[in-house]
C-alpha cells in the first residue's frame, strides 16, 4: 500500500477529530492533548530554555510530535515568552528564572486587582478600567497609563488633555510597551512558523483560540479567589451586573476561532468546583453566564472545549443543557462513566487517563485505563483520549502506550 501524503494524513486527522467533537463515530478514537511541559522534557530542554529560545522550543515540540503522533498538535504555545513578561514586569505570574526553578511550571499569583468599590468603574466602562487602573497593577511597566484621561472625554476639545503623554512616566511606559510589542511579535512569528511546519507534516493545529468563563474572568483577573467567592454573599447584585459584562468579553474572546479548520476555543474552568461554591451558587452565578456564552459561540460556528478541572459529578445535571454535538467537555476528576451516563451523546467527552498512572504506573496500567475509557465513554463515538490534566511529567513508555493502545484498540468497526 502506498504511503499516505501529508495532505491525506492532515485531512484524515482533521476529520477524525471533527467527527469525535460532533459526537459522531470516527474511524478510531482520536488523541489530542494538551501536553503542557512534557514536550520540552521529552525534547531534552528545560522550560526556562523553551521560554527564551524559541528555536529550541520548536525543535523539542517536533521531536515530541514525530515520536507520539497525536491527531492534532499544540506545539510550543505553552512556553510563554519570558522576555515579554520580564519587560512588562508581569506581577501576576512566577515563571522559570523569575520566582521558580528553571524547570518548574508557572505559578499564578492570586490577588485583588479590582477593589470592591471599583465594580461600578468596571461595569460602566470595562476598557477604561482595564487600561487606566488594572494594567498598572498587573504590569509594573504600564504605570504611565494611570495618568491618562478617559478616552470618552476626548470629544470636541479633548485634544487639550494630551499633556499626559509628555510625562516621564508615560514616556517610559510607551517605550517599554513598544519593546514588549517587538518581543511579542518575535514569539508569535515563531509560533506561526511552527504551525506551518506541522501542517506540512500532516497535522492540524489543536486550537484556534482561548477563553475564560465569565465568573473566572472576574475571579482570576480582577477580584481574586477569596474576594469573588465572598462577593456571592456580600454584593450579589454587583456581581451579576459584572457577569453580564464578563459574558460579553467571553463571547468576544472566543469568536475569533470561527472559520478555523479546527474551530476549538479552549476554556479552563477554575473557580466553580464544589470546594469553592455550592451547587445552587454554581447554578446562579457560574453556569447561566457560561451557558449563554457557549450558545453565542456555537451560533458563530465555534466549538468550545470546556476543561472541567475538578470533580463535577454533582454539576452534570446542569451542564448537559446545551445543543447536541457542539461542545467538548474535558474531564479530569469526574468519573467518566457517570459523565457518559448523564450527558449521554450530548457532548463529546475528552480525557481522562490519570496523570499519576502515566507517571508512576506500568504500561499495563495505562492500557487498562485506556481500555476502560474506550469501552465505556468511547463505545459510541464522541470521545477524545487524553490525560486527566495537562501533562507535565510522564514515563515515555507509558505515554507511548496510551498512544499505541488507543490507535490499535480504539478502532471502530
Amino acid at each position: 500500500m502506498a504511503e499516505k501524503s501529508p495532505k491525506e494524513l492532515y485531512d484524515e486527522r482533521l476529520k477524525r477529530v471533527l467527527d469525535a467533537a460532533a459526537g459522531r463515530v470516527p474511524d478510531r478514537v482520536p488523541i489530542v492533548g494538551p501536553f503542557q511541559k512534557y514536550p520540552y522534557t521529552f525534547g531534552g530542554i528545560t522550560l526556562q530554555e523553551a521560554m527564551n529560545d524559541y528555536g529550541k522550543a520548536r525543535e523539542a515540540c517536533h521531536k515530541f510530535l514525530d515520536y507520539f503522533q497525536p491527531d492534532a498538535d499544540f506545539g510550543p504555545i505553552f512556553a510563554y515568552p519570558a522576555k515579554v513578561m520580564d519587560t512588562l514586569q508581569y506581577n501576576a505570574f512566577k515563571w522559570p528564572g523569575h520566582g521558580v526553578g528553571e524547570d518548574s511550571m508557572y505559578q499564578y499569583i492570586d490577588g485583588e486587582y479590582m477593589k470592591a468599590e471599583e465594580y461600578d468603574d468596571f461595569i460602566n466602562d470595562p476598557s477604561d478600567f482595564m487600561l487606566r487602573t488594572w494594567a498598572s497593577r498587573q504590569f509594573g511597566a504600564l504605570k504611565g497609563f494611570n495618568s491618562m484621561v478617559p478616552w470618552r472625554r476626548f470629544m470636541w476639545s479633548g485634544w487639550m488633555n494630551f499633556g499626559f503623554f509628555a510625562s516621564p512616566e508615560m514616556r517610559q511606559t510607551l517605550e517599554l510597551a513598544m519593546k514588549a510589542g517587538e518581543q511579542l511579535n518575535e514569539w508569535w512569528g515563531s509560533q506561526a512558523q511552527y504551525w506551518g511546519e506541522i501542517q506540512a507534516k500532516g497535522y492540524p493545529l489543536a486550537f484556534a483560540g482561548w477563553d475564560w468563563a465569565p465568573f473566572d474572568i472576574l475571579g482570576d483577573t480582577l477580584r481574586g479567589t477569596h474576594n469573588i467567592l465572598a462577593d456571592m454573599r456580600r454584593r450579589p447584585g454587583k456581581l451579576h451586573d459584572a457577569l453580564e459584562v464578563a459574558t460579553r468579553i467571553f463571547i468576544e474572546y472566543g469568536s475569533g476561532s470561527a472559520g478555523a479548520p479546527l474551530p476549538f476555543t479552549w476554556t479552563w474552568i477554575h473557580k466553580s468546583t464544589r470546594e469553592f461554591m455550592s451547587d445552587s451558587q454554581f447554578n446562579e452565578f457560574y453556569w447561566p453566564y457560561l451557558r449563554r456564552g457557549l450558545l453565542a459561540l456555537i451560533e458563530k460556528g465555534v466549538t468550545p472545549v470546556i476543561y472541567w478541572e475538578a470533580d463535577f459529578e454533582s454539576r452534570l445535571q446542569y451542564i448537559g443543557d446545551i445543543p447536541k454535538g457542539k461542545v467538548i467537555y474535558h474531564l479530569s476528576n469526574t468519573d467518566p462513566a457517570k459523565a457518559k451516563a448523564v450527558l449521554g451523546n450530548t457532548v463529546c467527552l475528552a480525557g481522562s487517563v490519570p496523570n499519576i498512572v502515566l507517571l508512576s504506573g506500568t504500561v499495563d496500567d495505562v492500557k487498562a485505563s485506556c481500555k476502560n475509557l474506550i469501552d465505556t465513554v468511547g463505545k459510541d463515538g464522541g470521545f477524545i483520549m487524553d490525560s486527566a490534566v495537562m501533562l507535565d511529567e510522564a514515563k515515555p513508555e507509558n505515554l507511548k502506550a496510551m498512544f499505541d493502545f488507543t490507535k490499535e484498540y480504539g478502532v471502530y468497526r
